[in-house]
C-alpha cells in the first residue's frame, strides 16, 4: 500500500514537470543605419541587470556587432520613462558602439520583459543619425533540462512493472 502511494506521488511529480512547459520564443533583431548589427534573443528575456522603471541589461549577447572586440555585446533596453531605445556596448573593448533613443522595445516588467515585434525608428542619442530596428520571431527554443511527456510515460511504465513484479513476488 505504501509503495502504491509512493508511485502515485512520483507519477504526479513527473506529470507536473512534463506538462505545461513553456517554450521561449526566439526573436531576430536586425539594426540598420549608420551602424548595422544583428542578434537573436529569447522572449521573455533573462536580464542580468534590472533598473526598476529604467530598463534592463543583457550581458554577452552573441551576434554580428561590428567593432566588438570579442564578437559579444552588452545590450541595454531602456523604458519609455527615460527615452526608450537601446544601447550596444563592447564591454571587453570598453567601447560604446551605439546609443539610441526611441520607443520602448519591450512590454512587462524590467525583471520579466517580453520583446515587442515590429519595425522601430531609432535616433542616435545626442546626434542626428537614424536607425531602423526590425524585430521578428523566428521560432521557439526547446526547453532545457525538462523531460518530455514520453519520458515521463516510460518512467511510469517501468515503475508500474516493478510494482507488479514486487506484488507478484510477495504473493
Amino acid at each position: 500500500m505504501k509503495l502504491m502511494k509512493s508511485l502515485r506521488s512520483l507519477a504526479l511529480i513527473v506529470t507536473l514537470f512534463s506538462a505545461g512547459v513553456a517554450n521561449a520564443a526566439v526573436y531576430q533583431f536586425n539594426l540598420t543605419g549608420a551602424y548595422t548589427a544583428n542578434w537573436q534573443l529569447n522572449s521573455p528575456a533573462s536580464p542580468d541587470v534590472v533598473g526598476d522603471g529604467e530598463g534592463f541589461i543583457i550581458w554577452d549577447v552573441v551576434g554580428n556587432f561590428p567593432g566588438a572586440s570579442e564578437g559579444l555585446a552588452d545590450l541595454t533596453f531602456y523604458s519609455d520613462a527615460i527615452g526608450g531605445g537601446l544601447e550596444i556596448l563592447d564591454f571587453y573593448g570598453d567601447t560604446l558602439l551605439l546609443s539610441t533613443d526611441g520607443p520602448q522595445l519591450y512590454t512587462g516588467s524590467e525583471d520579466n520583459p517580453f520583446f515587442t515585434l515590429g519595425t522601430f525608428a531609432l535616433t542616435e542619442f545626442g546626434g542626428t543619425d537614424a536607425y531602423t530596428l526590425v524585430v521578428t520571431e523566428i521560432g521557439a527554443s526547446p526547453p532545457s533540462g525538462v523531460p518530455e511527456p514520453a519520458t515521463g510515460a516510460l518512467l511510469l511504465g517501468g515503475l508500474g512493472l516493478l510494482a507488479a513484479a514486487r506484488k507478484r513476488r510477495a504473493s
